[in-house]
């Protein structure tokens, strides 16, 4: 350095290249000794060094014996002409010009060109010197309610000044925080690549204009895709209003039936948050049917042609939007309600061709008759189907007109006058008008003058004597037929025979139907006969008329008849008292624990005796003479929480016939089971880049327990250095690395989780945790060993040392060519001395 030192001072018109020489053995950032002919080239210089940055050293050959540089330099690049190396005094900027191209010639003594020119291409390379840069300071928008999770609904944009060609530019945005987090979550996201901002599925959910909360939302931007600790960051503010959401169901549509408007006719409207979206319409009802309406893409709902309320009168279905480019629905339907509407467009209706009512002709005047009916389709309740009756014609019209009358609003019909005779008139026909407020339809109507009831029913029998029939006979069958007769008019009232059982059947035991063509009456069993409760009955049957009897006459003893049912003895099975046991007792229940009693009896009065059927765990016993019955083994909830086994009493016969009741076991849960993993491994991306966590899924099989309860312990020196477990939210368990240096392979790390119950249980568990390289969807890199072989460490060691000594070879090359040179550039310097002098100070 003292050499060089005087040098400096000795030959400051080498000033230049002794520069050059003395950064680059100082410094170490070029090799002076890169030279080559004249021809063309292409250097690359990083932008922001300062000094002096050599390129390369031109070798001339005559002619040529010296260098011209041309071009746009800015000041900063030259030749020097002493030993004709290129180089840059000074700091290049990418940002404001990022390639330099010259040219060179080669010129003679006299200075005419004698090669070139050729071209000298200086590229800068740009190194990562600017930070990025929001368009804006603050952005404001507006997001609707309930606007679909992941849907853009604002952007922020950022520029780098740098090199977008290199990671220099490439820019990630993140979201730090917003103002204010009243649910204490995030409520919006962005996507690092666009800036696109859009609402979390929290945000979906909790954002809402009535709140009056106007959000700030601090949004960074980072180059070098954020993933460098030196990349330069910069911050914006996005200020966000939330307005109310369009999409809401429009109010209950009220339409008229059979309406003459031009169809399709608009019927509502229907609006997305944002233009663009594609409307379109979904069954609700089941079974699905052809629905007449149709959605506009603007949104219109439209009826497509009249509707009929009397064929259906309301309607309900679904109109969903739809991303017109990805084609999914942006939110949930919405329903539309259609309630068709009445019009008096229906007639009256007679409810029969014709309605025929009987009267006496004894009956007194102002009696009921009959009670008219007609109908109408249109709505009920409504004037639209209130109807009104009138008689307005009756024949024959004797002995008088308007014999009968009819209630205007009920449509009752009563008798107007007592001059009936079934001697001189045995029916009348009546037409009916019966009207609405528009409408008008005529019925008929034909009344039946009858004969009195002055005849009582006799029977043919007396007594049907005795019957004998077993304790098990089938409910339904027919056991006997009756009969009796009425002199009265045939098919009428007053002829017509109800029998019923006065005495002998307290429990209703029989039951008589009577066959209204014939009068005859089927006596059927209606409840089981029980030969132990009661083994006769003696029953006494009355035949009676519907119609009073007319005054004078009365039911006697040709109206009654008996008849002596006599059961016999079955052999039955045991009868349990109870036929269902339901026991609850708690799991944990010890060994010997008496569940219920069991009992039965014999119809007979034979023995019984009990065991269980279905115990397929064998948990339960009973004792064979009295029906108790215990546990026999442990119970387990988890294993089956319902226990059902079946009880059978068996008598002791030699037919031994049984029967069976239920036994329904439920069983409590006690806190008898640790927690376990639901999921036994998880994994992490290597290498580690901080922040990451990773869920522990768990469970317990007691009934009463809450995940959010439990408390997690790492067990193991190994685990508490290199791992964490935490709750960050107090509900869910997670685990993370706590060393950052941890190698790429699988560890079992041993957990030590209690449910904090009642007893408290706890169980040490063992979660592997995998560290692997990861794919860009962040998932384990599985490689495929189909290649050859990775090196062994004897290669490896071989390899080293042949780079190392190929190393050696190089460096002895350029040590040798630097002593060369220092000779040349003293046997130069020594024939140019003027002075003994100079000589003395270059020796």
């Amino acid at each position: 350095m003292e050499v060089l030192t005087k040098m400096l001072k000795i030959y400051p018109h080498h000033f230049g290249c002794l520069l050059i020489l003395h950064l680059v053995i100082c410094q170490g950032t070029d090799d002076p000794h890169i030279s080559g002919p004249l021809e063309d080239k292409t250097f690359s210089v990083q932008e922001g060094r300062t000094g002096i940055t050599y390129i390369f050293r031109f070798t001339l050959q005559p002619p040529t014996v010296k260098l011209r540089l041309t071009g746009v330099t800015d000041g900063k690049i030259y030749i020097y002409p002493g030993d004709w190396s290129l180089y840059v005094n000074g700091s290049l900027d990418w940002e404001t010009k990022n390639v330099y191209n010259l040219q060179v010639e080669g010129l003679d003594e006299n200075g005419q060109r004698v090669k070139g020119p050729y071209s000298i291409t200086i590229n800068v390379i740009d190194v990562n010197d600017n930070p990025p840069q929001f368009s804006q300071r603050e952005y404001f928008a507006a997001v609707r309610q309930n606007s679909r999770p992941g849907k853009p609904f604002t952007y922020v944009t950022a520029t780098d000044r740098d090199d977008p060609t290199t990671p220099h530019a490439q820019l990630s945005y993140s979201i730090s925080k917003h103002f204010p987090d009243p649910y204490q979550t995030m409520l919006f996201q962005i996507n690092n690549v666009t800036g696109a901002i859009s609402t979390t599925a929290a945000g979906a959910k909790y954002l809402n204009p009535a709140d009056g909360i106007n959000y700030t939302i601090a949004v960074r931007v980072k180059d070098m895709a954020g993933q460098s600790e030196n990349s330069f960051p910069s911050d914006a503010d996005v200020i966000v209003t939330v307005l109310e959401n369009l999409w809401k169901s429009p109010p209950l549509v009220k339409l008229k039936e059979n309406s003459t408007e031009p169809h399709p006719m608009r019927i509502t409207q229907v609006q997305w948050n944002d233009p663009g979206a594609k409307y379109e319409i979904r069954q609700k009802e089941t079974p699905p049917t052809k629905l007449p309406f149709m959605v506009a893409q603007n949104g219109t709902v439209y009826v497509t042609e009249p509707l009929d309320r009397e064929v259906k009168d309301a309607y309900s279905f679904y109109v969903v939007a739809k991303d017109k480019d990805e084609d999914i629905s942006l939110s949930y339907p919405l329903t539309i309600n259609v309630t068709v509407e009445d019009i008096n467009d229906n007639p009256p209706v007679c409810d029969k061709a014709l309605t025929v009512f009987e009267v006496q002709d004894n009956e007194p005047v102002g009696n009921f008759i009959g009670t008219f009916h007609a109908s109408d389709r249109d709505q009920e309740n409504t004037l639209n189907s209130r109807l009104s009756y009138d008689i307005v014609d009756q024949s024959p019209k004797v002995p008088l007109d308007k014999m009968f009358r009819i209630e205007r609003g009920t449509g009752t019909v009563n008798l107007l006058a007592s001059a009936l005779n079934k001697e001189l008139v045995s029916n009348y026909s009546l037409t009916v008008e019966v009207t609405d407020s528009v409408f008008k339809t005529l019925c008929n109507v034909r009344i039946n003058v009858i004969d009195t009831n002055d005849q009582i029913p006799i029977f043919e029998k007396l007594d049907y004597g005795s019957m004998t029939l077993p304790e098990n006979i089938p409910l339904g069958t027919v056991i006997r037929r009756i009969q009796a007769t009425d002199a009265d008019e045939p098919f009428t009232g007053s002829s017509q025979i109800e029998y019923k059982i006065n005495k002998g059947d307290p429990n209703n035991t029989f039951m008589i139907v009577t066959d209204l063509k014939t009068n005859r009456g089927d006596v059927t069993i209606n409840k089981a006969l029980d030969f132990e409760t009661t083994d006769v009955y003696n029953l006494t049957i009355q035949a009676t008329n519907p119609e009073p009897l007319v005054t004078g006459v009365q039911y006697n003893s040709s109206s009654v008849t008996y008849l002596r049912v006599i059961v016999t003895n079955v052999e039955e099975a045991p009868v349990f008292l109870k036929t269902t046991h339901t026991v609850d007792i708690p799991e944990n229940a010890t060994v010997g624990t008496f569940l219920t009693t069991a009992t039965a009896f014999d119809p007979e009065g034979d023995s019984i005796r009990y065991a269980l059927k279905s115990d397929a765990r064998k948990w339960l016993q009973i004792d064979p003479l009295n029906g108790t019955i215990y546990t026999a083994a442990p119970l387990d909830r988890e294993t089956q929480q319902t226990y059902m086994v079946q009880i059978v009493a068996t008598e002791q016969t030699k037919a031994s016939r049984s029967s069976t009741a239920q036994l329904r076991l439920n069983l409590k849960d006690v806190n008898d089971n640790p927690p376990r993993l639901d999921k036994n491994a998880v994994f992490f991306c290597h290498p580690l880049q901080g922040n990451e966590k990773k869920k522990i899924e768990v469970s317990d099989p007691d009934e009463r327990s809450y995940v959010q309860r439990f408390t997690y312990s790492l067990v193991g020196a190994d685990a508490i250095q290199n791992w964490n477990v935490s709750k960050p939210d107090g509900l869910l368990a997670y685990i993370s690395p706590r060393n950052m240096k941890l190698e790429e392979k699988d560890y079992d790390v041993p957990l030590k989780i209690n449910d904090n119950g009642r007893p408290p249980m706890e169980g040490v568990v063992t979660l592997k945790v995998r560290l692997c390289k990861c794919t860009e969807e962040n998932r384990c890199f599985l490689a495929i060993d189909d290649g050859p072989s990775l090196p062994t460490v004897g290669m490896a060691i071989g390899i080293l040392a042949g780079v190392l000594l190929i190393i050696g070879i190089i460096l002895g090359v350029v040590f040798l060519n630097l002593k060369r040179k220092k000779e040349y550039e003293l046997k130069a310097q020594t024939a140019n001395a003027v002075s003994p002098s100079e000589l003395r100070n270059l020796t």
